[in-house]
C-alpha cells in the first residue's frame, strides 16, 4: 500500500504580518503632524486671512474717500465753470454801460466847476462808480483763464512795488510794513498775475487792521520750491470759515466781491502751486502761497 502523507498548511498569517512592531509604529507617529500642529496651522491660515481682510477693508476704504472727494471736486469746477461763465458776461455788459457814464461825469464835472456844493455830490458818485468799476475787474480778472507769460524776476522788487503803490493808504491806517525777502531772490512766474495775487492778499491783510497793526512779508527757500507769506496783526480767521475763504463770493466784509482770495487761489493754480490760510500763534492771520521748485530759481547772480 502506498503511504499517503497528509500536508497541512496553515492558513493563519504569521503574527510579525498582521502587527507591526514597537519600532515601526513609533516611526510613522513621527512622520504624520499632530493634532496640536495642525491647530496651529490653521490658526495661523486664519490669522492670515483676517489680516488680508482688513487690508482689503482699509483699501476700499480710502479709494472710496477719495472717489468722493474727486466726485466733489469735479462737481466744485462744474459750478465754478457755470458761475465764471455768467460772471464773465455780466462784468462786460456792465463795463460797457460804464464807458459812457464816466464820460458824461467828466463833461458835468466841467460844467459844475463854480459849483463847490454840485462837484462834491458828484465826488461821491464818482467814488461809486470806482467801486464798481473794481468790483467789475475782480470779476473778469476771476473769469480770466489765460495761461501764465513765463518770465523771472527779482521778488523782493515786486513786494516793494506792491507796497509802495499802497503806501497812502497804509499810512492813513497807520500799518507798519516789514519785508524780510532776500534781495536777490529770482522766481519765474507771471509778474502781472503774481502782483495781482499779492495785491489781494496784501489789501486782504489791510481791511483787517482798520485800526492799524503790523504788516509781515516773508519769504523762504524750501525744498527747492518758494514760500511768500503775508502775515498780519488783525482779529485773525474765524475758525469755521477756514475751509470757506477761497470760495467764490464768500466774504465777511460788509463791501466787497467776496473774489479776492479766489482770485489769488486760481493765480497759484495756474503756477502749480497752492495758497493756504492760518492763524497765527501770537494773533492775527498768515497767508502763504506755495510755488514749486521748477517756479523758484533761487538765488540771482
Amino acid at each position: 500500500m502506498t503511504n499517503l502523507k497528509l500536508h497541512i498548511e496553515d492558513d493563519e498569517p504569521d503574527d510579525s504580518a498582521r502587527y507591526d512592531s514597537p519600532s515601526n509604529n513609533a516611526a510613522e507617529s513621527a512622520e504624520e503632524p499632530s493634532l496640536a500642529v495642525i491647530l496651529e496651522a490653521w490658526n495661523d491660515a486664519t490669522l492670515r486671512l483676517q489680516q488680508t481682510h482688513e487690508t482689503l477693508q482699509g483699501e476700499v476704504a480710502r479709494l472710496t474717500d477719495e472717489l468722493a472727494k474727486k466726485d466733489q471736486e469735479l462737481a466744485r469746477q462744474t459750478r465754478l465753470a457755470d458761475l465764471g461763465r455768467m460772471a464773465s458776461h455780466v462784468a462786460h455788459e456792465v463795463r460797457n454801460s460804464l464807458v459812457p457814464v464816466n464820460l458824461y461825469m467828466s463833461l458835468l464835472r466841467r460844467r459844475l466847476s463854480d459849483d463847490s456844493g454840485s462837484l462834491d455830490v458828484l465826488a461821491k458818485v464818482e467814488a461809486g462808480f470806482t467801486a464798481l468799476d473794481s468790483t467789475v475787474n475782480d470779476l473778469l480778472s476771476f473769469t480770466a483763464h489765460r495761461e501764465p507769460q513765463w518770465r523771472s524776476f527779482i521778488l523782493q522788487d515786486l513786494v516793494e512795488e506792491v507796497l509802495d503803490s499802497l503806501a497812502p493808504q497804509l499810512d492813513a491806517q497807520r500799518i507798519e510794513t516789514s519785508v524780510d525777502v532776500p534781495p536777490n531772490t529770482l522766481v519765474t512766474a507771471d509778474r502781472e498775475m503774481m502782483r495781482r495775487a499779492i495785491l489781494n492778499l496784501v489789501l486782504n491783510s489791510v481791511d483787517a487792521m482798520p485800526r492799524g497793526g503790523d504788516l509781515v512779508v516773508t519769504s523762504y527757500l524750501r525744498r527747492g520750491g518758494l514760500e511768500l507769506e503775508i502775515a498780519d496783526s488783525g482779529p485773525g480767521l474765524p475758525e469755521d470759515n477756514q475751509g470757506k475763504i477761497f470760495d467764490p463770493f464768500f466774504t465777511t466784509k460788509a463791501t466787497g466781491t467776496g473774489l479776492g482770495l479766489s482770485i489769488v487761489n486760481r493765480i497759484v493754480e495756474a503756477h502749480g502751486g497752492r495758497v493756504t490760510a492760518m492763524n497765527c500763534p501770537e494773533g492775527g492771520a498768515a497767508f502763504t502761497i506755495e510755488l514749486p521748485p521748477r517756479r523758484a530759481m533761487g538765488m540771482a547772480a
